[in-house]
């Protein structure tokens, strides 16, 4: 009796370790990639030049990542799977507002300066739901012992690629407009409300993670960018309120009284017409960028099997170019990494957080939030919202809860001028501690998964 319980106890003990090997070897890789970006841009070597991380930041974005999207997801793609795979985009939504009310309770605990109040919930809400997961499940994938089977890689890629439309929707919507800078970095400047704003980062003094993953933002900025916009329409002060809004609202239309969109003004409620002024300052175009692009042909020409068959495929006229593309998406998940060793190497900057804030928002986005959706993963598993015995899919929807603040975050306060160095050192200092939160978790969801 006490042999057979001893050899279930070493058995157990030796699944438990592979388990573990098998979780931590991989993010061992990625963090050897990153350890080679970090002293090849290290500042007192310089190696290679800011410029050339730069630069190879806008090969990622514009060529690497969409192949990978494209490549992977095109070809899982299908009909059925868009039925199936409802729960991914819907699981960004609830990991975004679950996020939201953890920053909620972080700025009433941690108490930050009032201005940043905004953005300490920002950066517990919206995690790297990209190039991270891709490195991850990259990496994972190319371990022979994974727990996820066969055609490992390309499920996991098409899981994550097919979250990444939602996600950038709510960057550029929602996250765009909770960035702009508060009132108070502002002079309102009496009878002329004239702005007097901070004087802008130049190209020189800007941190790499601003380029990381949205190069060329500085050309993206327009006349509203860096000012309180939504604030100075909806503002309950008179003074600023209606100077602001009449000066907005006559901008292109002061081609008299008869033109159509006069008229409309005349009969438009006054907060419909609000919302219309920030609706047309929303820059959603900036949605179509590459890798939403690859996205978006995948899903059209997966779900049309006459495309698909000339597209993917051993035998398929076009085999050809999708091998091509396949080559160059292999390069993605090394770029990515080294990119971010030269993001670490920069060191973070100074902030006014506060110490006390930034502890706050990293244990909530790394610690607390992947215990929540251990918790809300589970429960939609209970209720068969989820695709059944397919480990790889609930692994990817708990590494949404896992990661650490977007990158991409720290673009947009580049653009709207808005607590640049803060987002700065919050994202060094939560990549760093990611390092061990991602490896405790993903052990953990081994363990879990294991079980399916």
């Amino acid at each position: 009796m006490f042999r057979v319980l001893a050899e279930v106890y070493q058995d157990s003990m030796k699944s438990g370790g592979q388990d573990v090997l098998s979780a931590i070897i991989p993010l061992m890789k990625l963090l050897s990639l990153t350890v080679i970006g970090l002293i090849l841009a290290h500042p007192k070597k310089q190696i290679i030049p800011r410029a050339t991380f730069k630069l190879l930041s806008k090969l990622v974005f514009a060529l690497f990542l969409p192949c990978l999207i494209f490549t992977e997801l095109g070809e899982s793609m299908t009909l059925e799977n868009i039925m199936q795979w409802w729960f991914i985009p819907v699981n960004v939504l609830v990991t975004t507002i679950v996020g939201c009310i953890l920053g909620y309770i972080v700025v009433i605990i941690c108490r930050p300066p009032p201005q940043l109040n905004r953005f300490t919930i920002i950066m517990t809400a919206f995690g790297n739901t990209g190039n991270l997961p891709l490195a991850v499940v990259g990496s994972v994938c190319h371990t022979k012992d994974n727990p996820f089977g066969a055609h490992c890689h390309s499920r996991g890629v098409a899981y994550v690629s097919f979250a990444q439309w939602v996600a950038v929707i709510l960057v550029y919507t929602l996250v765009y407009h909770m960035m702009e800078p508060p009132m108070e970095f502002y002079e309102i400047v009496e009878e002329e409300t004239e702005i007097e704003e901070q004087p802008p980062v130049n190209d020189a003094s800007r941190p790499l993670l601003v380029d990381a993953e949205w190069p060329g933002i500085e050309d993206k900025e327009t006349e509203h960018s860096k000012t309180p916009f939504i604030a100075r329409i909806f503002d309950s002060i008179s003074s600023v309120s209606q100077g602001t809004l009449s000066d907005i609202d006559l901008s292109g239309e002061t081609g008299g009284n008869s033109s159509p969109r006069s008229i409309r003004c005349l009969v438009e409620p006054k907060m419909v017409r609000r919302i219309r002024i920030v609706a047309e300052q929303t820059p959603i175009q900036h949605i179509l960028q590459p890798p939403t692009i690859a996205s978006l042909l995948a899903i059209i020409v997966g779900t049309v099997p006459q495309i698909k068959a000339f597209v993917f495929g051993y035998d398929a006229p076009l085999s050809f170019v999708t091998d091509s593309l396949e080559i160059l998406a292999g390069a993605m998940v090394p770029s990515v990494m080294l990119i971010l060793g030269g993001m670490l190497a920069e060191g973070p900057n100074d902030s006014t957080l506060g110490l006390r804030t930034t502890i706050g928002i990293s244990v909530a986005r790394l610690l607390v939030l992947p215990v929540m959706g251990i918790g809300i993963v589970t429960l939609a598993d209970k209720l068969n919202l989820l695709v059944h015995g397919d480990a790889m899919y609930k692994f990817v929807l708990l590494l949404q809860y896992t990661t650490p603040s977007a990158i991409l975050l720290g673009a947009i306060a580049s653009l709207r001028g808005y607590a640049v160095q803060e987002a700065s050192a919050l994202l060094f200092w939560q990549h760093v501690f990611a390092l061990f939160s991602l490896s405790l978790y993903i052990v953990i969801y081994f363990r879990l998964l294991s079980y399916i």
